[in-house]
């Protein structure tokens, strides 16, 4: 026999189809996290076990107070109240409606350690938003006018190929690699302003090879997969720092690219700079994943494995 979970007549026609989702897309989502199955009769919600019912009400009104309060709610918010994890607050807009959200716990401290460090390292999975806030960050501070820059760069990990013998120029061979940067660029101001701003020069997208030997000054400089550095490179990196300037270092240890032989410039630069108060570095978890749901799962499913 079903249980009662709450009754949802007092809600507004709108606000009810909101909670339950387009196709009921949050139930679904709320029945495969605690594998129950739910029914909506009308305006009350019935669960199949009884154990969860304390549970899932709070849930419920966690989703309710969230419609109520951002007017939308949207499967990565669900999935994030879910973990336990939701936190929502606006960071830009971006391409036509589009509006952008810090969404989890450890978005909001990764954003808090940009604007209160000189160099932030954000270490974690992907599906993160480690690049994207990144990028968002930099650009909030372009529009501002604190900076006159964006560079941001990545190491060129080569997968059997060598770049010589690949077709092309130098920008066609590396373009792919800095690809995920160009994305998110892309979504927040669209390809065609993207486009504008590097041909005025205030965005840089390039190799971490055109680094060296630089000063950088009144930039905000992103250095993207730091987990494929090797050490020479990421000193280098930071080195570069000039005045007015700050640093993102983004990586996830856990998909080093590098050779075995090799020792990621990222594992041990954190332990080296642990004690410079101007740098702070911050570990992001599945728990922050804002991807699809199943990402979360199959980061879990590794971690999982890799203890045993």
């Amino acid at each position: 026999m079903n249980s009662i979970v709450c009754d949802l007549n007092y809600l507004d026609h709108e606000t009810l189809a909101m909670v339950l989702g387009d196709e009921d897309k949050n139930i679904k989502l709320i029945e495969n996290f605690y594998n129950v199955k739910i029914e909506v009769n009308g305006s009350i919600v019935y669960c199949d076990d009884k154990t969860k019912v304390n549970v899932l009400k709070k849930v419920f009104e966690s989703i309710i107070s969230a419609c109520e309060t951002n007017g939308l709610i949207e499967s990565q918010d669900v999935n994030n109240i879910l973990n336990d994890n939701y936190y929502k607050e606006f960071i830009a807009n971006g391409v036509g409606l589009k509006k952008f959200y810090l969404r989890t716990k450890g978005q909001k401290d990764l954003y808090e350690a940009f604007e209160n460090n000189v160099i932030t390292f954000a270490v974690g999975p992907a599906g993160t938003g480690k690049t994207f806030l990144a990028v968002v960050y930099a650009y909030n501070l372009l529009k501002k006018g604190i900076i006159n820059k964006i560079i941001i760069t990545r190491p060129v990990v080569e997968s059997g190929e060598s770049l010589g013998f690949l077709p092309g120029d130098l920008k066609e061979k590396v373009d792919p690699y800095l690809r995920p940067i160009y994305d998110s660029f892309d979504s927040l101001i669209s390809s065609e302003n993207t486009a504008k701003l590097i041909e005025k020069g205030i965005l840089e997208i390039a190799p971490l090879a055109y680094m060296r030997g630089r000063t950088l000054n009144d930039a905000c400089i992103i250095l993207d997969e730091a987990q494929n550095t090797v050490p020479s490179q990421i000193k280098m990196f930071m080195t570069r720092l000039g005045f007015n300037s700050k640093m993102i270092i983004n990586g996830d240890i856990t998909q080093i690219d590098l050779p075995k032989s090799r020792q990621s410039g990222l594992v041990e630069a954190i332990k080296i700079i642990k004690d410079i108060k101007e740098i702070e570095v911050v570990y992001m978890s599945n728990k922050d994943v804002v991807r699809h749901p199943v990402v979360q799962k199959i980061i879990e499913a590794y971690e999982k494995a890799e203890k045993e």
